[in-house]
């Protein structure tokens, strides 16, 4: 009876100090930062206030930041985010969620708004996915041409052609359909594969950064090249 006590005592720890080591090995995760040495963050209102400078010496370089959702929405934190974080030295962009329940010009009209148009800032993103969006899936067809109203007035206010933040399944249903923009995959936790060329990966959402109480969303670039390559063709 003791002997198989010890024993369900030693598988017990043995499972817990795995179950240690994969939540450290997620918490942890990050890229070769020898083939991926610039790192950058996305937020928005839900990372609350943001202690901007401490972030920008965690080795953070950029930051994309939501600035609007949809036809109206606007996050609250944005202007804030913008100010403090180009005070602080890092380079800053914004991105706008795309619904698929408002018309891609409606939407340009809600970013324009917004965003100021500032020189040195990185291209304006998209936001493409699935998760949290309305109950519309539009064709290949129709998606792009909304797609395509959004992007013409915001590129030519913005002057920089946009990024194309998207997801493995946003990806997988509309890859032939997307237009030819730099992209930005979500891979969480592993290196995009080769089905389509990256410029932005986010490989981690809830990663940990000093200046910002929860976690946070991790990117890297896909070179150590200007920031401001982000806005040319892919």
């Amino acid at each position: 009876m003791r002997r198989w006590a010890l024993r369900s005592l030693a598988v017990l720890a043995l499972g817990a100090c795995s179950a240690l080591a994969a939540w450290w090995w997620f918490r942890e995760y990050a890229p070769d930062r020898d083939r991926y040495p610039v790192r950058g963050i996305d937020v928005s209102h839900h990372q609350g206030a943001i202690d901007w400078p401490r972030v920008a010496r965690d080795d953070v370089a950029f930051v994309y930041m939501k600035a609007t959702e949809g036809g109206d929405h606007r996050d609250r934190a944005f202007a804030r985010n913008w100010r403090e974080a180009r005070a602080a030295g890092l380079a800053v962009g914004a991105y706008h969620f795309f619904t698929f329940c408002r018309s891609g010009e409606e939407q340009a009209r809600n970013v324009l708004a917004v965003v100021p148009v500032e020189a040195d800032a990185l291209p304006p993103a998209v936001d493409l996915e699935f998760g949290g969006n309305c109950g519309k899936t539009p064709d290949a067809a129709t998606m792009r041409a909304e797609l395509d109203a959004f992007l013409a007035p915001v590129e030519r206010a913005y002057g920089r052609r946009a990024v194309l933040y998207v997801t493995p399944e946003f990806l997988a249903a509309y890859a032939d359909a997307l237009p030819p923009r730099a992209l930005w995959r979500r891979s969480i936790l592993r290196e995009p594969d080769d089905s389509a060329p990256w410029r932005l990966w986010q490989y981690h959402n809830r990663g940990r950064v000093d200046g910002i109480v929860g976690p946070v969303d991790l990117n890297v670039l896909a070179t150590d090249a200007d920031l401001a390559a982000l806005g040319r063709a892919p």
